[in-house]
């Protein structure tokens, strides 16, 4: 029996709110249990110098834990004056993860930021910020097309993510922090609408696991990301 008495295969549950934000180009509130993240995208009519050699736009993305979003009062990274290796990671994981899905040559000379800001922790911060930039990543593509600032949509396919583990000797599915806490496996796996995989982030807490249980955690989070494009496509078709 799990800690919230979850079945193994099962996500916590998950609510989304649309347009979140009244001044972001797309927005959404996503929680996956007690996890909270303001997800928001914004538009920036400019590239980084690279991208203009290559005539391309540009997608990327900045994370943030709110200072009360954990039990002890997490302190402002600006306050310290640098990022701290956690954020950089996971910022650059959420970027390279929205970016496998848009052909950049079709944003032209446009930058999309995707900003997600933990209010409350309880794990699963970085997978939740995939899925929800993911929505907010649509609202802002929609808007840039209805305003005819670019001519066709350069979003490929969706793209989602979620945690597994080994907890007590078995794989499990969307960990929360209880839970990751006490892992003898932590993954995270980024995967398409179609099924393909983006990335898989794991590591062996204690001893290491064999192949058979690296396949049963990535069936897990197949499962569990199938789930989380349906409950995704019927929030951008919203």
């Amino acid at each position: 029996m799990r800690i919230d008495k979850r079945k193994n295969d099962q996500l916590r549950k998950i609510t989304i709110h649309t347009h979140f934000l009244k001044n972001a180009h797309g927005s959404c509130l996503i929680e996956m249990g007690d996890t909270k993240v303001v997800c928001s995208a914004s538009v920036e009519a400019k590239v980084p110098p690279f991208c203009k050699l290559e005539e391309k736009g540009w997608v990327t993305a900045e994370y943030g834990m709110l200072p009360a979003s954990c039990s002890e009062r997490i302190a402002r990274e600006a306050s310290k004056g640098k990022l701290s290796g956690r954020t950089q990671e996971i910022q650059r994981l959420i970027g390279r993860s929205l970016r496998s899905i848009v052909d950049l040559k079709k944003l032209k000379d446009r930058t999309i930021w995707l900003d997600a800001d933990v209010i409350q922790g309880d794990g699963g911060t970085r997978t939740a910020s995939i899925t929800g930039c993911y929505i907010a990543l649509e609202q802002a593509v929609q808007k840039l097309l209805i305003e005819g600032i670019i001519t066709e949509n350069p979003i490929l396919d969706s793209v989602a993510a979620v945690s597994v583990g080994v907890v007590g000797g078995m794989p499990v599915l969307d960990l929360c922090y209880a839970e990751d806490s006490k892992a003898e496996v932590d993954m995270n796996v980024v995967m398409t609408g179609s099924g393909k995989l983006v990335e898989v982030q794991g590591t062996a807490e204690g001893k290491p696991f064999t192949e058979l249980t690296l396949q049963k955690m990535l069936q897990l989070a197949k499962q569990g990301i199938r789930k989380l494009t349906a409950i995704q496509k019927k929030y951008v078709q919203s």
